[in-house]
């Protein structure tokens, strides 16, 4: 096996895994860790992964993104308190936009349902999950359904938003970083999140940790459009300093 397959196997079971293990990888394909690592070096450098201590994960792109259904399975602890520290976010907003993906999900959820709240969504999932629940009115976007993540995109989404003010959008993305702002790999997504980043009056995004540094193919926001930007203690104080100076507060869950 050259180095090109190997390096081919070890980004294919970056994106069926989730992750990989250095140490893991070397004794799975007979090498060294000092050519995985090497290995995995030349990966990152071509925007296909991101280093960790001790392996790497994959980094979503135009070719590669999760599903919901892994993105349920992935640290999802973090993701919980993410969403607690998000819906606490609320203020007296009345109409709130709910993006597709699981951490919005979970921020839905965790949302009061001791007065009325209007909730405007693209995904599937949230909407079902509210569409029972007491004092919250539901309204779907329309549009074509991503099998992926079971959420609605294209002109049709896009034209009903455009006919809304939403006092809190909880927007998410594929990747975040202080130069390219807010990221996805869909061309078809980024318009729907950038036409709830303009029909929105306030906005707070929600993300991991291992998005900061990623950049995906179609950028759709900029840092200085949130006011708050809710991660968990994985990123580093400076980082998240980094982000704050740039004009949202940095909350770290």
């Amino acid at each position: 096996m050259d180095a090109e397959e190997r390096r081919h196997g070890i980004l294919e079971a970056a994106r069926r895994d989730g992750a990989v293990d250095v140490k893991d990888l070397a004794g799975t394909l007979g090498v060294s860790p000092e050519t995985v690592r090497r290995d995995l070096n030349a990966l990152e450098r071509h925007g296909l992964v991101r280093r960790t201590h001790g392996g790497a994960y994959p980094v979503e792109s135009a070719g590669f993104e999760t599903t919901l259904a892994f993105r349920a399975t992935d640290h999802v602890p973090e993701k919980n308190r993410i969403a607690v520290a998000a819906a606490a976010l609320l203020g007296d907003a009345e109409t709130v936009y709910i993006d597709e993906g699981y951490t919005p999900q979970l921020i839905a959820a965790a949302l009061p349902r001791d007065r009325p709240l209007t909730v405007v969504t693209s995904s599937l999932t949230t909407a079902g999950a509210l569409a029972c629940a007491r004092n919250v009115s539901v309204l779907l976007l329309g549009g074509r359904v991503r099998g992926g993540t079971l959420a609605t995109v294209d002109h049709w989404a896009t034209h009903m938003l455009s006919g809304f003010v939403i006092d809190l959008a909880y927007v998410g993305a594929n990747g975040i970083s202080r130069e390219y702002g807010l990221t996805t790999p869909d061309p078809a997504v980024s318009q729907v999140k950038a036409q709830v980043v303009r029909v929105a009056r306030r906005r707070v995004f929600s993300g991991v940790h291992t998005k900061f540094g990623a950049v995906s193919f179609c950028p759709f926001a900029k840092i200085t459009d949130f006011e708050a930007i809710v991660t968990d203690t994985g990123l580093s104080n400076s980082e998240a300093q980094r982000y704050a100076l740039l004009g949202p507060q940095v909350i770290q869950a």
